[in-house]
């Protein structure tokens, strides 16, 4: 097929396509990763960061390439989740900055040049690059564009073709890259899930339909992780940024006799071309209306013309958002703290320490930069500490910190017990500096522990893994293999007692799988055998993790 350049249309089918087979193939992108605890998530967190860059392109009413791009950018960046999906968002921005400026269509060079400044963009944003990631896989398709782009007149499906061949041959060498990959006889989960969206973009350009594949929306877990309110929209947009300044509500009843399905779509025609935020609902005897606009008697005159109007509210989002901000200027605390966190004991402990806001999140749900960004807005403080408690979240967090009005501070703890150390340190009273020291200082004392189980079969560091065996972690590395839960925690405590030398103070939060009964047998036994160690043992109610722990 021969194609000098793509237009926009072509390259809105072709994120579609690429969203739509990503979506397709999530489970067994999850099933890639390393590690034989249930943190398969690279798949879902690629997925859920394109379907937001999705939903931009669907609400973008312009065909121009350059448009897509930009859209294609700013959903991304909103969804992205995972270190995986924060990497993706920063190729699509490379690419959406390349292409700006430059017309309607993307050409063969074009092309070749916009994945080289996304791959470098993404390149910037990882602290310490490793390759044999999906770093590596976007490198490689991005040298191979260029060559492919080089002879004159060179066809922009020709580009895609070796941008595709040269994330095969990166996805290859990724286990010789990263000897952990190797050893566990995978290929890299970030760089299958970059290479499945070009694939996509091939289909695309080969004239497939995106509708043909199973396109869904944003999830429900995205939904569940959207903390913003209204108050929280319109105070995060500055006045003068607001377009359309009025909000008109209203219902017309009595609709005239005469008027037809044809008149309503003019009707809500005209209200598209006045404004946006339109909605037009046509039910038995009644027509809702809202329409944001600068003209809100015109909405009511244009409203008149098919019947009476009842219930008519407008309302003035610029003067809302002066009273708004003005209100949560006075009510603004110096310092708030947000932590990630799943399970009901953990989050009651983390607020009874002084967390201001919990996301509900962790090891196989990232919450993504945009959900991290509205709990800081929440929270309404000049200084916000936030607590990823994964490593995998750290990232967003950063973004989500250097995008923020106030003063954001990431305190890059990787697991929930370091957070809950973190706590420990946290003074109100206390400044800014005295608070990130002491913080720091707490969490980096402090040993943690984890037990959960297999999800496949594998190999680590010698270690031969099956299937539901058990797994004890300490600081994420595989420390125990075993059958038995409580006999592993125990063995795991042995060990992390062992490396904390001094240690004095030991903490157990029992999760889904557990019994109270079986928490405090194994923490008698505990003091038992370490009688000057005091241990505590609480309802953490995590999912996937039979216990949390930490020493120190």
């Amino acid at each position: 097929m021969k194609r000098s350049e793509f237009n926009g249309e072509m390259l809105r089918g072709m994120f579609l396509m690429g969203a739509a087979l990503l979506e397709q193939n999530k489970a067994s992108i999850d099933a890639m990763n390393v590690f034989p605890v249930p943190d398969g998530d690279t798949g879902t967190n690629m997925s859920m960061t394109m379907q937001r860059a999705v939903a931009e392109i669907r609400a973008c009413d312009s065909d121009s390439a350059e448009d897509i791009a930009a859209a294609a950018s700013l959903g991304a960046l909103k969804g992205a989740r995972g270190n995986s999906g924060v990497i993706l968002s920063q190729i699509f921005r490379g690419i959406a900055q390349s292409i700006k400026g430059k017309g309607d269509t993307v050409s063969a060079q074009m092309l070749a040049d916009a994945m080289r400044s996304g791959t470098e963009a993404a390149y910037k944003a990882v602290m310490r690059p490793k390759e044999g990631t999906m770093l590596t896989v976007a490198r490689f398709m991005a040298d191979y564009a260029q060559k492919a782009a080089s002879p004159r007149n060179a066809e922009v499906y020709s580009v895609l073709e070796a941008m595709l061949e040269g994330g095969e041959t990166a996805l290859k060498k990724t286990p010789e890259l990263l000897p952990v990959l190797k050893e566990a006889g995978v290929l890299d989960s970030g760089g299958m899930g970059l290479l499945t969206i070009f694939r996509g973009f091939m289909l695309a350009a080969n004239g497939e339909e995106p509708e043909d594949l199973d396109l869904t929306a944003l999830t429900s877990a995205e939904a569940q992780n959207d903390y913003s309110s209204n108050e929280d929209i319109i105070a995060a947009t500055n006045v003068e940024d607001i377009k359309f300044g009025y909000c008109s509500e209203l219902f017309i009843i009595h609709i005239h006799d005469d008027v037809t399905e044809e008149d309503i779509d003019r009707f809500r025609d005209k209200l598209c071309r006045l404004g946006d935020s339109v909605v037009v609902v046509h039910d038995t005897g009644i027509i809702k209306v809202h329409a944001h606009s600068n003209a809100p008697g015109k909405v009511i005159q244009f409203a008149l013309q098919l019947g009476e109007i009842d219930k008519l509210k407008v309302d003035n989002m610029r003067e809302q958002n002066r009273q708004i901000k003005e209100k949560q200027l006075k009510e603004q605390k110096e310092q708030a703290v947000i932590a990630v966190s799943a399970g009901e004991g953990l989050e009651s402990d983390l607020k009874e320490l002084g967390v201001s806001f919990i996301i509900s999140g962790g090891q196989t749900m990232n919450p993504s930069i945009d959900v991290i960004s509205q709990a800081i807005r929440r929270v309404n403080a000049r200084n916000v500490f936030i607590l990823p408690n994964n490593s995998n979240i750290i990232m967003a967090a950063q973004q989500a910190a250097a995008n923020a009005e106030c003063n954001a501070v990431v305190l890059p703890t990787k697991t929930v017990m370091q957070g809950v150390s973190a706590m420990t340190g946290f003074n109100p009273a206390a400044s800014v500096e005295e608070n990130t020291e002491a913080m720091t200082e707490c969490f980096n004392n402090v040993i943690s522990g984890s037990v959960t189980y297999a999800v496949r079969d594998t190999s680590y560091e010698g270690n031969e893994i099956h299937t539901d065996d058990i797994i004890g972690l300490i600081d994420n590395k595989i420390a125990e293999v075993g059958k038995d839960v409580h006999e592993l925690t125990r063995s795991l405590v042995d060990r992390m007692i062992d490396a904390c030398g001094d240690c004095g103070f030991v903490s157990l939060y029992w999760g889904e799988g557990v019994t109270e009964e079986d928490a405090q047998a194994l923490c008698a036994e505990l003091e038992e055998s370490y009688p000057d160690i005091e241990f505590m043992v609480r309802m953490g109610g995590q999912p996937l993790y039979y216990y949390f722990i930490s020493a120190e």
